[in-house]
């Protein structure tokens, strides 16, 4: 995997609303935001715009995340928002310039499908929260900023809580290139050109707003479709907001996910902190990492940055 250049002082950052509109001041706060780490925003042409709820038409939202991946005066990319609308103009995109000249794909949720296009490119990028979250904890940002911009290997990552661990699903360790996102993604894009390419990875998963049942339907098609088959390993992060679960715990959430993976033969855990969560870790795509789902951690193997 090629690894972008780490992210100095002074870096410039295209800011990119692909998917859903932003509400009023959002674009403002994620300036705000770039400019306290010392870098420069860039924010995109129709990145207020509002068709429906689309962050603009699709030729808009296209036009200015083609413009960014075209720029040979930005240092990285940022995505705004998730919520949906980037499967629309995937059609419409070029990633080639990201493999001819790399640079940090920062986003999550319905951004999963760019990054799934940034691996076919053979580039690192990273699974993180968007620039205009309205909540942006230092644990979060930390992670983020750490990530690129120091070369060195991250090593464990920490939970919010001291002596944090994920539960396990299936005892085991293994080692494998990171990929994965939003389920509701990977389940949308199996049989797309777009479709993750998950052989010998460490797939993680996380999941908003969906009641059990979906959460099985669509584990269930990504069985179907073979995508777990030959996987390293499967590390599950938040699956928050559920309208059907009662409890921080959520036992049935879990026990879907112990029905439908258990079986794999893989090391598998579940409660990871990334996701659509405050505290969420950056994942960075296509970095080696290790799973050890007997204790509950994931250690990343080597640096995301050059």
């Amino acid at each position: 995997m090629i690894k972008p250049p780490r992210l100095r002082p002074g870096a410039r950052i295209s800011l990119v609303a692909a998917a859903g509109p932003l509400a009023e001041g959002a674009v403002e706060r994620a300036m705000a935001l770039v400019e306290s780490l010392g870098w420069v925003p860039l924010p995109g042409q129709h990145a207020r715009k509002r068709t429906g709820y689309l962050a603009g038409s699709d030729d808009e939202r296209a036009a200015d995340l083609q413009e960014a991946l075209d720029s040979g005066d930005n240092d990285a990319i940022w995505l705004l928002r998730g919520g949906y609308g980037t499967m629309r103009i995937l059609p419409r995109l070029d990633l080639r310039p990201l493999g001819g000249r790399p640079r940090p794909l920062i986003g999550f949720s319905d951004n999963t499908a760019l990054h799934f296009e940034a691996q076919r490119q053979g580039v690192v990028s990273f699974h993180g929260p968007h620039a205009a979250a309205a909540s942006m904890p230092d644990f979060s940002l930390e992670n983020l900023t750490h990530l690129l911009t120091n070369p060195e290997p991250f090593g464990l990552l920490a939970f919010v809580s001291p002596g944090g661990r994920a539960t396990t699903i299936t005892a085991g360790s293994t080692t494998g290139r990171l990929i994965g996102g939003n389920l509701s993604l990977l389940a949308a894009t199996v049989g797309t050109p777009y479709q993750v390419r998950s052989r010998g990875s460490i797939l993680f998963i996380e999941e908003v707003s969906e009641p059990v049942y979906r959460v099985d339907r669509m584990l269930s098609q990504l069985l179907l479709a073979g995508i777990f088959e030959g996987v390293a390993g499967v590390a599950l992060g938040a699956f928050s907001e559920c309208p059907d679960e009662g409890s921080a715990t959520l036992p049935a959430t879990i026990e879907v996910i112990q029905d439908r993976l258990a079986k794999l033969g893989v090391p598998v855990a579940f409660g990871f902190p990334f996701g659509h969560i405050d505290h969420t870790w950056t994942l960075p795509m296509g970095v080696e990492a290790c799973l050890d789902a007997s204790l509950g951690t994931l250690e990343l193997l080597e640096g995301a940055v050059v």
